[in-house]
């Protein structure tokens, strides 16, 4: 690829995040899945965005898979691309977007994983003192009371809660807001951190949860001190954020069945999203059929 034609790839991280507002996460997913496109062509020599069309897309899918990458990571940076070139169309860069129609290796479903609720309670019952604890069982309680991704979290700002009302406000993916509540457990947290917060938080930092500098708390900080308290409390098991997202939509989905509510809460745009949690209720929904169904009920005995 010339300079001219690599010169594109700044200007669309730039439009994700003024524009699309989309994670830091985000952008180096889309960052490393398009070098890697660009080192595709420069390998085949390609030199400009208006050489390439749907069968170079097509051949880099299939020389990733050879590879060894996942049908899952082929979508993601087909999707990467499609997103790309759909910005120079806008642009009036390109007349089409060769990446339109190039489909990856059908991908198995991969079933989330969850912790169970007692699982969950032994992970969250370890008491501390200390201002760093404090904070970080609030945002444990918080994770799994309100089903936040980890983007989400670390982006809260002090006035996006609102305890009197018990609910928070979260912006979501392409920067959708949602409110959500707040369960007892985590606001009780919650306040005993805000008691803290003070003597670290930088003068005029808005942020819900600050580090040990007073600046806004990293993801990746967020995913260390979680983990480190698995270990702590001794569950012999890899703990990260996602884990409470799962765990807490798939406790609400056996506790109310109500998929629209839980599909509302998670903030996600599409219910076949949300429904890949409905597979791990399956032996729940089985008893509801045992006890409910006429041809399933067992006859009580004379």
């Amino acid at each position: 690829m010339d300079k001219e034609a690599r010169a594109w790839l700044p200007r669309f991280l730039a439009h994700l995040t003024i524009e699309r507002r989309l994670s830091p996460h985000t952008d180096i997913s889309y960052r490393s899945d398009l070098q890697r496109f660009v080192d595709y062509c420069g390998r085949n020599e390609v030199r400009n965005w208006r050489s390439v069309d749907s069968q170079h897309v097509r051949m880099f899918a299939a020389a990733e898979f050879r590879q060894g990458s996942s049908p899952r990571t082929i979508q993601r940076r087909l999707s990467a691309l499609r997103s790309f070139f759909n910005f120079m169309l806008r642009e009036r860069a390109l007349d089409a977007n060769p990446a339109v129609g190039v489909q990856a290796p059908k991908a198995r479903k991969r079933l989330p994983d969850t912790m169970d609720v007692d699982l969950m309670t032994r992970l969250l019952e370890f008491r501390t003192d200390t201002q760093l604890g404090l904070r970080d069982k609030a945002i444990m309680e918080l994770f799994y009371s309100s089903g936040l991704r980890l983007a989400e979290l670390v982006g809260l700002n002090l006035g996006d809660l609102d305890r009197g009302d018990r609910t928070v406000r979260v912006l979501g993916k392409g920067s959708k807001t949602r409110v959500v509540p707040v369960g007892k457990h985590a606001l009780e947290a919650i306040a005993r951190w805000l008691k803290e917060r003070a003597a670290l938080a930088a003068n005029g930092e808005q942020a819900l949860f600050v580090s040990n500098r007073g600046t806004r708390i990293g993801p990746r900080a967020v995913q260390k001190r979680v983990a480190g308290w698995a270990r702590r409390q001794g569950l012999g098991r890899h703990v990260h954020p996602h884990l409470f997202r799962h765990s807490f939509a798939t406790h609400l989905l056996e506790s109310s069945q109500d998929l629209r509510g839980v599909q509302e809460l998670l903030g996600h745009a599409n219910i076949s999203t949300t429904q890949v949690y409905t597979h791990l209720d399956f032996q729940h929904l089985a008893k509801i059929y045992d006890a409910a169904h006429p041809r399933a009920r067992r006859k009580s005995r004379a």
